[in-house]
């Protein structure tokens, strides 16, 4: 998708700012693209400006201009977030599909429309006041993420088999030590890869260096012996398909889940996305500090990272037993009239 050919002018520099000024990646901007393509084709049929039969995503957002974003209310939103709620499609491939997008979805486009005014009223100075100033976003359910214990790492490992398993095992290995999310995995290349750590690209395309322990410098030293031996049509990439090119994300997406299950692990539970949660939560549990963990993980913001606190329990337990009043044991008093 070419957001630069469909966008109208007033969106298309909205997006041109957050891929080149603040530095967000391509997916990112293509994916606040969608969102507020799918808003300003609510709005239109909403204003009456095209046929009341017309088929939402059907409708060309190609003449939205400046009129059209500043006569919307904040009402309109509230309507707009009551449609995703009832009445958006969860997914149009399902034969059957369901209707009514969870919160965390629908917060999503939120923070897209928001960011978009914000940007009209601040940076770009088009309006001069921002319509959506006082929006809040869908109350989300915030949930713990799923991770591996240690002994089930150790037999995810153990169980890699296969014509890939160097490759494999040492994605895999890169996972659960390194934590890294699996475009960063994907992305990695030869030139990355130094002998105590790699030079990992996150989002937004920042840089950081992540240290290489014991078990993932051998993992990846094994299969460096194989890889360069492969005539590879993407000679930087450091993880091949079988065609020899860069691995895609749907490839390891793949593989992460066939040695989840050949391991007897649940396919349900687990995912690439996972194993960098458990990475996370290995991390902690041994100790290391949120601030380091903050680092390691590539997350901009500290409350990001935090949620891994929740999941080790262990300094709670001893808070609560710590409490003078952990071994207190009021007696029962006697019924009146007991001897």
């Amino acid at each position: 998708m070419d957001y630069r050919s469909e966008a109208p002018e007033i969106i298309k520099g909205f997006l041109i700012y957050h891929e080149t000024i603040k530095g967000h990646s391509r997916r990112t901007v293509e994916e606040y693209y969608l969102d507020l393509r799918t808003f300003f084709r609510f709005i239109k049929l909403e204003k009456g400006l095209v046929p009341r039969t017309a088929e939402l995503n059907d409708i060309s957002i190609s003449d939205v201009d400046l009129d059209l974003v500043k006569s919307v209310t904040l009402s309109d939103v509230y309507s707009f977030l009551s449609y995703l709620s009832r009445d958006r499609v969860r997914n149009y491939r399902e034969n059957e599909p369901e209707y009514g997008l969870n919160a965390r979805s629908r917060a999503r486009k939120i923070a897209a429309i928001r960011s978009f005014y914000k940007y009209l009223t601040v940076k770009a100075q088009l309006l001069d006041k921002n319509p959506v100033q006082h929006l809040d976003s869908p109350k989300t359910v915030k949930s713990l993420p799923q991770y591996l214990t240690l002994e089930e790492c150790k037999t995810l490992l153990s169980s890699v088999d296969g014509e890939n398993r160097e490759r494999d095992y040492c994605i895999l290995t890169i996972f659960l030590n390194c934590g890294l999310r699996i475009s960063e995995v994907v992305g990695l290349n030869l030139s990355d890869i130094s002998e105590d750590h790699i030079r990992v690209r996150g989002k937004g395309n920042k840089e950081r260096i992540v240290y290489l322990n014991e078990a993932c410098a051998a993992a990846i030293n094994d299969y460096l012996a194989l890889r360069k031996n492969i005539a590879a049509i993407d000679k930087n990439a450091l993880f091949l398909s079988n065609r020899r090119k860069r691995i895609s994300r749907q490839t390891v997406h793949h593989l992460v889940k066939n040695h989840i299950a050949a391991a007897g692990l649940d396919t349900n539970l687990y995912s690439s996305h996972k194993l960098r949660h458990t990475a996370a939560t290995l991390m902690l549990k041994s100790g290391v500090d949120i601030r380091t963990l903050q680092e390691v993980l590539g997350h901009e913001h500290l409350n990001t990272t935090e949620i891994y606190t929740h999941i080790d329990n262990t300094e709670l337990r001893i808070a609560a037993s710590a409490n003078p009043l952990g071994s207190f044991k009021a007696e029962k008093k006697r019924k009146t009239g007991d001897s």
